[in-house]
């Protein structure tokens, strides 16, 4: 069987290895906490998006480990410790979950070890060196749904995405349920059963090339996206509104780029909503763009632009997610200059 060191650059085998199992590791920790989950083990940040014990734990996990074996590495978790220090009954309860969760992997985990790892993702990121960015639950919402979820590890070098992978414990794929998508830059993308890693697949886009194949994929939130302008894109591209209303997929976080990345839809839009100025968090983006790239696709935002990892913890040079097979993409682009008004597509 191929091994995960032959997919990867020399200069990457190490890293994919250690980030595919924490991953998939973590992934047991998430689906623990979800077979559980309380009232207690949800908490609402001051942006009102949940948190849960498991986006806590998962993030203690992967640093904790990731940081043991690249320590020069930097780290942006979308997570930080504070409410767990906070000294209420609520912090308290939350904190003791947490810790609960990553002793079922790591037993001998104190509480400050904990704390300390996942503060551990407060790099500001940046154009120079290595970081590594986490979205430990991306999708909480469909978490809390027993729905669609992923747990997202990209690794930037010198603001480029060389590396990521995608954990998605619920997505139903032919290997069955459960899966981990992964994939090092030059080196092709792959996914692998989570019950089985020793399994591996290769992944490639969709061959869709006329506008009137494509195949949406979208956030399930709204106020994640435009939907009624991705509906617009889609006509626009000749898909009917019947056709549209059957194959589109609606789903949480970004499984959405696993999907694609094996041909499962042709067309991922994350679109600006009218009246709204929002710049995507690169850990929402960056595990996705180095699997579907690797796959076969292509990522920018609604100018045609690549994404811009190198600017921070966010995509401030950029407006908007596009991701496509790759054949589709200048199609895409075309509609959305008619689809979207003037002020969103105006140039910075």
């Amino acid at each position: 069987r191929v091994s995960l060191e032959q997919m990867a650059s020399a200069a990457l085998a190490k890293e994919l290895r250690a980030a595919v199992q924490a991953v998939a590791k973590a992934c047991a920790i998430s689906e623990h906490v979800r077979a559980g989950m309380t009232a207690a083990h949800t908490h609402v940040k001051e942006d009102t998006s949940p948190v849960t014990v498991a986006d806590f734990a998962v993030q203690a996990y992967i640093l904790s480990e990731m940081t043991a074996q690249f320590p020069e590495d930097g780290f942006i978790g979308e997570e930080t410790a504070n409410e767990l220090r906070q000294p209420t009954e609520h912090g308290r309860t939350l904190k003791q979950k947490v810790l609960s969760a990553v002793q079922t992997l790591l037993p001998h985990a104190t509480e400050e070890h904990v704390l300390s790892a996942i503060d551990r993702g407060d790099s500001p990121g940046g154009a120079k060196g290595r970081v590594w960015a986490l979205d430990p639950i991306d999708g909480t919402k469909g978490f809390l749904r027993n729905d669609q979820y992923a747990v997202a590890l990209g690794l930037i070098c010198d603001g480029q995405v060389h590396l990521g992978v995608l954990g998605c414990p619920n997505l139903v794929t032919p290997l069955g349920h459960g899966c981990v998508y992964f994939a090092a830059k030059g080196s092709g993308a792959f996914c692998s059963p989570l019950s089985d890693l020793a399994v591996v697949v290769p992944v490639k886009v969709s061959s869709a090339s006329s506008g009137s194949d494509a195949v949406l994929l979208e956030s399930f939130e709204s106020g994640h996206t435009a939907h009624d302008t991705s509906s617009q894109v889609m006509g626009l591209l000749g898909v009917s509104a019947e056709q549209h209303k059957a194959s589109s997929i609606r789903i949480d976080s970004q499984a959405k780029y696993g999907l694609l990345s094996e041909g499962r839809g042709s067309v991922y839009l994350r679109l600006p909503r009218p009246g709204k100025v929002y710049h995507e968090c690169i850990w929402d983006h960056a595990a996705g763009v180095a699997i579907l790239e690797e796959a076969g696709g292509r990522v920018t935002d609604i100018h045609g632009l690549p994404l811009d990892f190198s600017r921070g913890r966010h995509l401030v040079g950029n407006t908007g997610v596009i991701a496509t097979n790759g054949l589709l993409h200048d199609a895409v682009l075309a509609a959305l200059k008619t689809a979207l008004p003037a002020s969103a597509t105006a140039s910075h």
